[in-house]
């Protein structure tokens, strides 16, 4: 099964224009990251990594546990209703929900090099792209702000699980 493909986030509505006039729609579409017009996802997801990097300077893991926690409750909000004013279940230019579930990742991951942060954003990519296992029940059978936040955190959990595995598989060698 392929993930279809995503429509351009100008095709679905989504725009500077449309993210400025609501609060909800800019923290949805990640600050406009998730206007790219080439795969939102990611670039969502590296809005994640650039952004966290920069916070890192000011916030230390509590206040990032908390800073993911607020921000997936009001995800699950301002995620649906974006996704509502666009006419769509899960829009593609909808791309908190990466940067929530990513944050988290290197949250967990923290504190890692680049090339192990580099590997959990890769895992990351083809677990939410790819919508394997119970990332693929979660979006087809979850709807709503929960259903477009869900997904993208159980795929961060199957990232952090590979992530494990692979560091102790790699201390057996």
């Amino acid at each position: 099964m392929t993930a279809p493909t995503p429509i351009p986030a100008a095709a679905q509505g989504a725009s500077w224009r449309f993210m400025w006039r609501n609060p909800l729609h800019v923290l949805a579409l990640g600050f406009g990251s998730g206007l790219s017009p080439v795969a939102p996802g990611t670039a969502g997801t590296l809005f994640a990594w650039a952004s966290y990097a920069l916070l890192s300077l000011w916030l230390g893991p509590l206040s990032w546990a908390v800073v993911i926690g607020v921000g997936a409750v009001i995800g699950i909000w301002a995620c649906g209703h974006t996704s509502r004013a666009l006419g769509l279940e899960d829009a593609s230019p909808v791309v908190w929900d990466e940067i929530i579930a990513f944050w988290l990742i290197l949250l967990l991951v923290t504190p890692a090099g680049w090339a192990e942060q580099l590997a959990a954003f890769l895992l990351f990519r083809a677990f939410d792209a790819g919508k394997w296992l119970a990332v693929g029940w979660a979006d087809r059978n979850v709807k709503g702000g929960f259903g477009i936040m869900l997904d993208d955190l159980i795929a961060a959990a199957f990232t952090l699980l590979v992530m494990a595995l692979g560091i102790r598989l790699y201390a057996l060698f």
